[in-house]
């Protein structure tokens, strides 16, 4: 008798999958869009890139997140990828303090980006985006923007989440830590 994959196949439990994404270490970004008082952001860790040529990436945001209508009606949105030293700004878009809606950009420096968009001043960078798709899927929304305006900052330290917790990546700071616990090379002749 063979079976079918469908009735070998379960789904892993929410709580057993996000135990394991917990263990992927990702960037940290604040998703915006809007204008004035319909400002609206978000912190999002599932941020990817899509294609170099055209330049596109892919975003997902909780459908029951505020900001999502706010993107479909406005077809443009920004994402702000955070330095070490922004992690306020990341707790406060997350909803920590119980901040919502344009309440949320009461910390950091905000401008309006070419896209209409708000950027933030200081994100190691800031990727305007026209959408190009949204693709209802399960609890998620993916976006996929398709990129008109980056800028960026001089390198310095990326905030990043992992395992529940937010980590500062520095570049110099930690070649220096891996150069000190890394195993000699030998050379051979």
């Amino acid at each position: 008798m063979t079976l079918a994959i469908d009735d070998c196949l379960r789904s892993a439990s929410p709580a057993d999958f996000a135990h394991a994404m917990r263990q992927f270490a990702s960037g940290v970004s604040i998703i915006t869009a809007g204008t004035g008082s319909g400002r609206v952001g978000m912190t999002a860790t599932a941020v990817t890139s899509l294609s170099a040529s055209p330049p596109a990436l892919i975003v997902c945001l909780n459908r029951s997140s505020s900001a999502g209508p706010q993107i479909a009606e406005s077809r443009t949105f920004a994402v702000n990828i955070l330095a070490a030293d922004q992690i306020e700004i990341g707790e406060r878009f997350a909803g920590k303090g119980g901040f919502k809606g344009a309440a949320r950009f009461g910390v950091g420096a905000w401008s309006t980006g070419i896209s209409g968009a708000p950027v933030l001043s200081g994100a190691l960078a800031s990727i305007e985006c026209e959408l190009d798709e949204l693709i209802e899927r399960h609890t998620h929304a993916i976006l996929i923007g398709r990129v008109v305006h980056t800028a960026t900052l001089p390198r310095k330290a990326s905030l990043a989440y992992w395992q529940g917790s937010y980590v500062a990546i520095d570049r110099d700071e930690d070649l220096v830590r891996l150069a000190e616990v890394s195993v000699p090379s030998t050379k051979h002749g």
